[in-house]
């Protein structure tokens, strides 16, 4: 005896019906999907990588500015160099612009901070140097040495006799710094200034 097969009722025969999309919202195509995580990705870039960027060249510019300040408080004695302009100001040096022969120490402790400078100018500039220290040529008192035995000590200078020495001290009120100049007036075209500016930090 043959069993029927049962048939299938022609409504349901072919693929199943997909489920329409929620109402307002449009399937989104791949293109607009690619766009979409490319932008993600840029912003997460953005927000995270360029920040870490900059700490990372921070710390490297302040690594190397402690290298360079290591580097200096290492140095013991006079340095062929200028001083920078910042600690110009500091100590109130006014080095002529067109001076030569240059060269600086820079001592620091609890108590007192002191910048040592030596250079050769021109009378003029002499001239204007003192002006611009707060004293004159005329406030010079000749045959004196105001940089005591203990500062040249310390910087190897020597204030021999034979030379023509005149020296002033440039007192200000505190917190600015206490000047004292010694110079070389034995080539009146060419002295030789000393100078030791003392500050308290």
């Amino acid at each position: 005896m043959t069993v029927p097969h049962p048939t299938v009722p022609p409504e349901q025969s072919g693929p199943p019906e997909r489920t329409p999309p929620r109402e307002g919202r449009l399937p989104e195509d791949r293109g607009r999907m690619l766009r979409r995580r490319v932008l993600t990705l840029l912003t997460i870039v953005l927000l995270i990588g360029v920040p870490a960027g900059y700490l990372l060249i921070s710390a490297g510019q302040s690594r190397d500015s402690g290298r360079d300040k290591e580097r200096e408080s290492s140095v013991v004695g006079l340095q062929d160099n200028w001083p920078s302009q910042m600690k110009r100001r500091v100590y109130e040096i006014p080095i002529p612009s067109r001076a030569w022969h240059v060269a600086y120490y820079e001592t620091s402790n609890w108590k007192t901070s002191r910048l040592y400078v030596e250079f050769t100018t021109t009378a003029g500039a002499l001239d204007t140097f003192l002006e611009e220290s707060g004293t004159s040529r005329a406030a010079l008192q000749p045959g004196t040495v105001t940089v005591s035995d203990r500062d040249a000590e310390i910087v190897g200078w020597r204030f021999t006799p034979d030379a023509a020495w005149s020296g002033v001290t440039v007192t200000r009120e505190e917190p600015r710094p206490t000047s004292d100049i010694t110079i070389d007036l034995a080539d009146p075209a060419f002295p030789r200034v000393y100078v030791v500016s003392a500050t308290t930090p």
